[in-house]
Order: structure tokens, then C-alpha cells, then sequence
């Protein structure tokens, strides 16, 4: 296998170095645009109507550039843009033009925190700081569903950062409008220097999700998204308001019933409990978060998911309060090394265990143009089968040049002793220092280097990565190194498995064919995935080559994908997939998928999967199927299935078929009244579980939750039954 790192090392420089300016990229202008924003003379209602006198004294913005399908030139969707102000919030008026009117309009729902890709979409995005290297957005449909989110260095986005803001919109035989309102007191800026004009990095974008035509302003290559604020327009003309008092309140009641039944023992439980968050803003650079006696009972829950693979299976957080500004903790962007994860904090175990309370904890946020200083401490409660913990965290971030920046991480984490459970005190602790440094717009370097400590235990551990990629119109190409040894126990932190070194060398070409306009671009590529042990470099663990010749989208946004995967295999210790042993030798397979999805942006879509070959010494097959049916954005319903066969496979020459089912349904009102269900059934451990959802927003991010939880196990062995009512109440209040 060294040969084929060392071709595939070689392959990786040669054609990355030489890719030229040919890409069609270009570098930020030295001289930026111009966003102009006015005074409001009178009061502005927010409705998505545009009729008030003083958007039509604004100066509109309509230059706009067009980045997909195909870069540049004349493009058909228009859109004009206006930009005022007083002296609590900055508005935003746009008009986008359609000749279809209401007819051309794709919107899949109007949940909050859509996606993006399947709606058709306007968006600002805002830099109050000019620190080049992150954004908030704001972005709405033609239905008036509302997604903001933070992104740092075109990288790393916090879809979950939430703010006060408000939008309406107003459809018509023409297009749609829209009309934003974001108070001065959710954003976060410097006051100039006196008699210093005001300048904020801003830029807007449109998706026309019909011929997936994406406009922005100002001109951004297309290799890049809208969040590239090194490209972004300067907005002028502000008056900003003085600091004040900028205290955000959101506390909450909750009542709770359960009742569960195992073996035909049955025992219920009720509980009323009272908590909140605070924000306080003491000033634009600083902000402290408090949180206490927190519940997350509205959170969305894990989906099931069958592990066939040798690694920890990821789950992204799902809590609000740390799935804002999550994006501090990110270090170099990634999966595999993270030393703060904080899906440790709040649970009584490892990341599917069951939830342990939240008494108490502090966030400290300090961000100007040269550097990011934030801290975080929580404490987590005692259960019946997990000790009280003691979770701390630090930050501190510097940026220097033009889009680099280099950071340090302190995470401890102190497990109390505990009598009943007969556990004595642990302490564990990591450094971290993480950067990245940007050359040149195409190319990106990120690294990160660890360390961690179990006191008690005296075990000194270490884990590392590097990745360096170059993005371009025409091509990506990137390699990664990680590194973590058989010590590296991050206890605050995630890693994808222990003792390993990875190497992943790889990319793919971008193709758009100028006479097939139905295709949107054509990437084929391949990666490489090449494992073996941190204590012991000589002994081989794994390999795969990920071959993607077809791999093409659509205009129109559906998608089909043929790859192929020969994987070597060192099996050497016990291994297990689903419960079937596999033989400790090496082996050689190969495995083919099929990948398919039509436009999701339709009123009905399909997705769907196939893919067989060898497995290990069996064979297997999986099939994946998925079906949406939207008639209209207030309503969805979806069904998702997942098969997998498994013949003559491990020790025992086993065979084995899994089901796996999910049905879910979305209804809404408005896109501030929603109610959202999903039931899952899994046939491996005979586990089935509804979760429903009501959510009504009565006020901007004041909420009436409304929850059932039931989670169903039926075997020979264990008859488990548990069913959760929850009613929740939230009130946010901004002073």
C-alpha cells in the first residue's frame, strides 16, 4: 500500500500545482462596491410590501452577478435591492422579479432554519466588524421563513446561531418582495473613531431554485460562497446608535409525564420545572451567556442508524445554547479530532446515553477585529448511574494577514467522587493549537495539534491534523493527515478511533459542458483513504480508493453518481458489525454504488441508493430509498427506508436482513405555527419510536412547544415501553 500513497502523493501536487488562473477565479477588488443606506424619514411596517416613500429614496442595487449554473454573463432572474435605516434597525427591501409570479415559486416548507438548495431564496450578509473572516446571515423565502446563521472564513457554518430579527414577504404576478428589519441591538459592531465614517462589509444573494440560477453582489467567483467577505461591498451612510443596555431574558416553564413499562412492571412520573438563558451584551465586543437548570426537551432526537464501519458514528449537536457560536470551539474544521465536543456535556455517559441535568453554566464571548477570547463553564448534576461533572473551556484566537488566524483550546473536564456509585475523582484536560493560514484565495491550510491528560490514570496523549486543499472553479484537490494515538482521550472531545494515522489525498475536476446546458457540472475524482496504527507506523490497518467517474448534477437540480471502492482490510482485533464476528485475518473486497435523487424542489421527489459487492469474506447489499410528497409548502410528507443483506459473512458464514423505516410529516400553518412527526422502526433490535412536535411561535423567538416521545423495544429478552408528554413555554424578552 505504500505504493499506491506515494502515487497518489505525487498525483495530488502534480495536478493541484498545476492548475492555473484558467479556473476562472479572481481575486477581491481593490476598490469595493458601494452600498448606500439612508434615513428613514417615517415609520417603516414591516409587511413585504415596499410601499412606504422612503424605499423608493433609497438607492437601489440591481448590478448583480451571476455565479450558478455557469459564471458570469447575462443572467434571468433580476433582483433590486434597497437598504435604510433609523435608529433601532437596519432595513432591507428587495424586489425579485419572476415572470411566473406566484407559478414560479419553489418552496418545500417553512420551517425555520430551512435548507438550503430546495427554496427559492434572498439573503444578506452582514460583516458590522470588517474582520474579513466571518459573517451573519440573513435569509428568507417567498413564503417568509426565516434562516440565519454565522460563518467563519468561508468554512465553518453555525446554521443554529439564533436572532431577534423580523421578515415579511408579498408575492405577486411579477415576483416576490421582501422586507427585513434587523435591530442594531442583535448585531454585533465598533463604534468609529470620531468623525470616521461607518463601514460594514455587505453582500446579498439569490437563489432561483426553478433553473437553480444563484445571483450575488457584489461578483464572487463560484468556486466560493456569498459568506466570502474578503468580496464583499462596503455598506456606507450608517448612523449607528450609542451602546446601551443590551440584556436578552428567555426563561421557561415545563411540565413533564412520563410512564414506562419493562417486563410488565409499570411506573409513571410527573415534573414541573422552571430555567432560562440571559444574554448580556455589556458591550459590542463582548457578550456573556447564562444558562441554568437548562432542558432541551424541544431539541430534535437522533435517527437510528445500523454501524457496519470499524469508527465512532458522529452525531451533531442538537441543543441551542451550545449550538450558538459553536463555531469558536471548531478548531480546524472537522470531524475526526475534536478536542471540544459538547455533546459530552448534559448526558450521563457517552453521546447516546441517557440526559443528565444542567444546574448551571456561563459562556464569555470577546470578539474584535484581532482576536476571539471566549470561555465557557457548566455543571452537570449527579444521576443514579453517572457522577456530578465539572466542564470548562477556553478559547483564545488570533487573526493576523488577510484571511489567517491561529488559536489555542484549554478544555478540562472533573468528574466529582461519588459514594453510591464507588467512584473516586477524575480530571482530565487537553491543549490545543489550531490555525489557518489562506496564501492565496484558492488555497487553504488548516492544522491542529493536541494533547491530553488523565491525572489519575497519568496517560499522556496526542493526536494531530493537517490539511491543505486548493478550491477552484475547475477543480478541488486536498490532502489530510491525521494523526491520534493509542493515549488521546479527549474527555470533553470526539475522536473517530484511537491509534490510527490517516492519510487522505484526493479531488475531482469540475466540468461544465457549455452545450449541454441541462447539466449543471460534472465532478469525477477520486480520494483516498490509507489507515495504519499510531504505535506501531508498519502495521496496516485499511485502505480504500473512492472512484467517482459519473458524478453529475443537473440543472434542475437532481443528481446521479456511480463510484466504486476497492478496500483493503486488517482485521486484528474484535470486530463485530451487527453482532457478526469477523474472521481476524486480511482481506480484499470491492464495492460498487448507485446513488440517485430527482429535484428535491419539486412537489414530489425520490432519492435512492444501491450498492453491492464483497464484504470482509461475505457480500452485502444495501438499498436506500426516500420519497417526499410536498403539494404544497404547508404541508410535506416524507418515507425513508433502508435494507441491508448480509450473506455468508464472518466467522459463522452468517446472513442477516435489516429493515430500517422512517415515516415523517410536516404541517404548518404559518411558518411561526408548525407541527412536525416521525416514527422509525428498526428491525435489528426491534425498536420503534414516535417523537411529535408542535411549535408556536407567538412572539420573535418566544416559543409554546408541545412534545411526545415514545420509544418501543420488543424482544425475547426485554419488553420496554416509554412515553413522554412535555409541554414547554418560552418568553424572550430584549431590553
Amino acid at each position: 500500500m505504500k505504493l499506491y500513497s506515494l502515487f497518489f502523493l505525487f498525483l495530488f501536487w502534480s495536478t493541484a500545482l498545476t492548475a492555473q488562473q484558467a479556473d476562472g477565479n479572481f481575486s477581491p477588488p481593490k476598490e469595493k462596491e458601494v452600498v448606500r443606506a439612508i434615513r428613514a424619514k417615517g415609520a417603516i411596517k414591516i409587511d413585504g410590501k415596499l410601499n412606504e416613500s422612503d424605499w423608493q429614496r433609497a438607492v437601489p442595487i440591481a448590478d448583480f452577478f451571476r455565479m450558478e449554473p455557469r459564471q458570469g454573463g447575462a443572467y434571468r432572474y433580476k433582483t433590486q435591492v434597497r437598504v435604510l435605516f433609523d435608529d433601532k434597525y437596519l432595513y432591507v427591501g428587495a424586489f425579485c422579479a419572476d415572470s411566473l409570479g406566484k407559478r414560479g415559486i419553489r418552496v418545500q416548507d417553512l420551517r425555520r432554519d430551512f435548507s438550503w438548495g430546495e427554496n427559492d431564496i434572498f439573503g444578506i450578509q452582514l460583516d458590522p466588524q470588517n474582520l474579513k473572516q466571518y459573517a451573519v446571515a440573513f435569509q428568507t423565502t417567498p413564503y417568509g421563513n426565516q434562516r440565519d446563521l454565522q460563518n467563519f472564513n468561508d468554512q465553518s457554518t453555525d446554521n443554529d446561531w439564533n436572532a431577534l430579527w423580523t421578515v415579511r414577504t408579498s408575492q405577486t404576478d411579477e415576483g416576490y418582495y421582501t422586507e427585513f428589519a434587523i435591530p442594531f441591538k442583535s448585531l454585533r459592531y465598533d463604534l468609529p473613531i470620531k468623525d470616521e465614517e461607518v463601514i460594514w462589509g455587505i453582500t446579498f444573494t439569490r437563489l432561483a431554485r426553478r433553473d437553480y440560477e444563484q445571483t450575488v453582489f457584489p461578483a464572487i467567483p463560484q468556486s466560493f460562497s456569498p459568506y466570502r467577505m474578503t468580496y464583499a461591498a462596503q455598506l456606507k451612510g450608517l448612523e449607528l446608535p450609542e451602546p446601551s443596555a443590551n440584556v436578552r431574558v428567555e426563561p421557561y416553564a415545563l411540565f413533564q409525564y412520563e410512564n414506562q413499562t419493562e417486563d410488565g412492571a409499570k411506573t409513571t412520573e410527573s415534573s414541573f420545572k422552571l430555567g432560562g438563558d440571559a444574554k448580556w451584551a455589556v458591550n459590542p465586543n463582548t457578550v456573556v451567556d447564562l444558562t441554568f437548570n437548562t432542558d432541551f426537551a424541544q431539541a430534535d432526537v437522533d435517527r437510528a442508524v445500523n454501524n457496519l464501519e470499524r469508527f465512532n458514528i458522529f452525531f451533531p449537536e442538537r441543543r441551542q445554547f451550545f449550538l450558538e457560536n459553536s463555531g469558536i470551539w471548531s478548531g480546524s474544521y472537522q470531524f475526526a479530532i475534536r478536542p471540544f465536543f459538547s455533546r459530552k456535556i448534559g448526558l450521563a455517559g457517552d453521546f447516546n446515553a441517557q440526559p443528565a441535568p444542567i444546574d448551571v453554566g456561563v459562556r464569555y464571548t470577546q470578539r474584535d477585529e484581532k482576536q476571539t477570547l471566549a470561555g465557557m463553564y457548566i455543571h452537570q448534576a449527579a444521576t443514579d448511574i453517572s457522577q456530578a461533572a465539572n466542564f470548562g473551556v477556553l478559547r483564545y484566537a488570533h487573526n493576523y494577514g488577510k484571511e489567517n488566524n491561529v488559536g489555542f483550546m484549554f478544555t478540562h473536564r472533573l468528574n466529582e467522587s461519588s459514594e453510591s456509585l464507588n467512584r473516586e475523582t477524575q480530571n482530565n484536560s487537553t491543549w490545543t493549537i489550531d490555525g489557518l493560514i489562506r496564501p492565496s484565495d484558492q488555497w487553504t491550510v488548516n492544522y491542529l495539534a493536541s494533547v491530553s491528560t488523565d491525572y489519575e490514570k497519568g496517560d499522556l496523549g496526542f493526536a494531530g491534523r493537517f490539511f491543505a486543499g486548493r478550491q477552484a472553479n475547475k477543480s478541488y484537490w486536498g490532502w489530510v493527515t491525521e494523526y491520534i494515538d493509542q493515549s488521546y482521550n479527549p474527555a470533553m472531545g470526539f475522536i473517530s478511533q484511537g491509534n490510527v494515522i490517516r492519510h487522505n489525498p484526493g479531488g475531482y475536476w469540475i466540468v461544465r459542458p457549455k452545450k449541454l446546458k441541462w447539466i449543471r457540472r460534472w465532478d469525477p475524482g477520486l480520494f483516498v483513504n490509507y489507515y495504519h496504527d499510531a504505535n506501531d507506523p508498519g502495521s496496516f490497518q485499511q485502505a480504500s480508493l473512492y472512484l467517482f467517474p459519473i458524478y453529475v448534477f443537473f440543472t434542475d437540480g437532481s443528481f446521479v453518481e456511480y463510484a466504486i471502492t476497492p478496500t483493503w482490510q486488517n482485521i486484528n482485533f474484535s470486530f463485530a458489525p451487527l453482532g457478526i464476528a469477523i474472521p481476524q485475518e486480511e482481506f480484499f473486497y470491492v464495492r460498487h454504488d448507485i446513488n440517485i435523487r430527482t429535484d428535491q424542489s419539486k412537489k414530489w421527489s425520490l432519492s435512492g441508493s444501491y450498492e453491492w459487492g464483497e464484504f470482509y469474506n461475505g457480500r452485502q447489499k444495501k438499498v436506500v430509498g426516500g420519497a417526499r410528497v410536498a403539494p404544497s409548502p404547508h404541508f410535506a410528507l416524507n418515507v425513508d427506508y433502508e435494507y441491508i443483506l448480509l450473506e455468508e459473512l464472518g466467522i459463522l458464514q452468517q446472513n442477516m436482513a435489516t429493515h430500517l423505516t422512517t415515516l415523517g410529516a410536516r404541517l404548518a400553518v404559518n411558518p411561526r405555527i408548525q407541527m412536525s412527526s416521525f416514527y422509525q422502526y428498526n428491525s435489528f433490535d426491534d425498536q420503534g419510536r414516535w417523537n411529535v412536535r408542535f411549535s408556536w411561535e407567538y412572539q420573535p423567538l418566544s416559543f409554546l412547544y408541545l412534545v411526545f416521545n415514545s420509544n418501543n423495544i420488543s424482544t425475547h429478552e426485554r419488553d420496554f415501553q416509554q412515553q413522554q408528554t412535555i409541554a414547554k413555554l418560552t418568553f424572550l424578552k430584549q431590553f
